[in-house]
């Protein structure tokens, strides 16, 4: 009864005027569950503390005025810093951190929860040494059926690369509003988004035995020490930052890429100030729904590439915190692919287009950078051009950018829709965690 009340709470001064079943599913159960809590519980605690940050942030943006941004981004850092240094002993569910949103776009904290129920069933796996090596992928796809099976909100298996596009977010007003107007609090997401693949390639690249606590204690030490201090510039994916595991299970790769893209679009919608809180949720809904598992999915998990497929998860190195990345990649070639709907390319002179990509790069640059355009991407881009013809409805909450998806969808199939399949890893020898050099190569 007290969580019917809650659905049908006023908000804001705005009534929320339905009410959503909050069905839950518990984890599945497995020799493995809660290992990583009791062989890493630092590591665990860490991961605890980060979804601390994860679940506070949707009530800061939804909750203080974006005109006080500055304020409020550093002390929310403040406090995740703060958290990433005394970490929880436990992980509660994204409502205790972030009560006021969950009555706001509950769908959102299904999909969030449900997804760190596998991130932790997997990290179990990972640090379970009564299951054999060559057992690992096994477990590890069963768990990743039961996370598409058994709740109606899973993340998507196949790659960023496509569901991006599925989603339609790049010229929806908001778009980038989170990581330019918040940009300590983004980038110490994008730290967290380092730390959680590499702990799975430092577990696949030390084995069972001791070497996988020396491993993950190298990791939490440099998560402190170094990252959080010069943190990445951009949103790392699976595919570069755990390679080995990536090869391993693309499927849990990806569900993780398409969670931690939902986080800073979720951020981008909640933060943007001229929809009201129906509005938020009603395209909250839809990103979810164009980012969950669609029937048809698996034929893409391995259309992928691998920037470094000998990626040590030990170092820090300059290609790892740079700007440059598959995720940059992915959005200069939507941009592209959506262009010559919105503007005759043949009036599209080089200097414009060089423009358009000046921006859009330094849109997607954390803060804003000299001669940036204030706003969202399409602000940017209707003040390089002026012209540019958009779709009124498809900026609409809720709506879907329907021809500007299939566009970009399409633009996909003739670059990549032939790319070979990712190979995937064999798990039949335990290895040996390598020693590893000031640069970071193995040796």
């Amino acid at each position: 009864m007290v969580r019917l009340l809650l659905a049908m709470a006023v908000l804001e001064g705005t009534c929320l005027a339905h009410v959503e079943p909050r069905e839950e599913v518990s984890y599945l159960r497995g020799p493995y569950n809660v290992e990583f809590f009791h062989r890493h519980n630092y590591t665990f605690r860490t991961s605890a503390a980060i979804h601390f940050a994860h679940g506070k942030q949707h009530d800061v943006l939804l909750l203080t005025p974006i005109a006080q941004h500055e304020h409020f981004d550093g002390k929310f850092d403040s406090e995740c810093v703060w958290y990433l240094f005394h970490p929880p002993r436990t992980e509660p569910t994204m409502e205790l951190f972030g009560p006021y949103s969950a009555r706001v776009v509950w769908q959102l904290y299904r999909a969030i929860d449900w997804t760190h129920m596998h991130h932790e069933q997997t990290y179990d796996i990972m640090s379970d040494r009564d299951i054999p090596w060559d057992q690992k992928k096994q477990w590890t796809d069963r768990a990743v059926k039961y996370y598409l099976e058994k709740l109606d909100i899973p993340r998507s298996i196949a790659p960023l690369d496509i569901t991006m596009r599925r989603a339609g977010v790049m010229m929806k007003p908001y778009a980038t509003l989170f990581r330019n107007r918040y940009p300590q609090s983004n980038n110490f997401f994008y730290a967290a988004h380092w730390w959680h693949p590499v702990v799975y390639e430092a577990q696949m690249i030390a084995g069972n035995d001791r070497e996988q606590e020396a491993a993950l204690h190298s990791i939490d030490t440099l998560m402190r020490q170094v990252v959080l201090k010069d943190r990445p510039q951009r949103m790392l994916l699976s595919r570069e930052a755990m390679p080995r595991y990536s090869r391993m299970s693309p499927e849990s790769a990806n569900i993780f890429d398409n969670l931690h893209m939902l986080h800073g679009i979720a951020y981008d919608i909640l933060a943007y100030p001229d929809w009201g809180l129906e509005q938020k949720r009603d395209e909250m809904y839809r990103v979810i729904r164009a980012m969950s598992y669609q029937e048809g999915d698996e034929k893409y998990v391995r259309k992928f590439t691998l920037p470094q497929p000998e990626f040590e998860p030990r170092v820090y190195s300059d290609w790892v915190k740079g700007f440059e990345g598959d995720m940059s990649r992915i959005m200069f070639e939507m941009m592209d692919e959506m262009m010559p709907l919105m503007m005759d390319l043949s009036r599209l002179s080089a200097d414009m287009k060089e423009q358009m990509h000046a921006q859009l790069r330094m849109k997607l640059m954390p803060g804003m950078q000299e001669g940036e355009h204030e706003g969202s991407i399409h602000d940017a881009m209707m003040k390089v051009m002026p012209n540019m013809k958009m779709m009124p409805e498809s900026m609409q909450p809720g709506a879907t950018p329907t021809k500007m998806i299939e566009a970009m969808l399409e633009g996909w199939r003739r670059k990549y829709g032939h790319l070979p399949d990712v190979e995937g890893i064999s798990m039949a020898t335990e290895p040996n965690l390598p020693r590893v050099n000031a640069a970071g190569g193995e040796r």
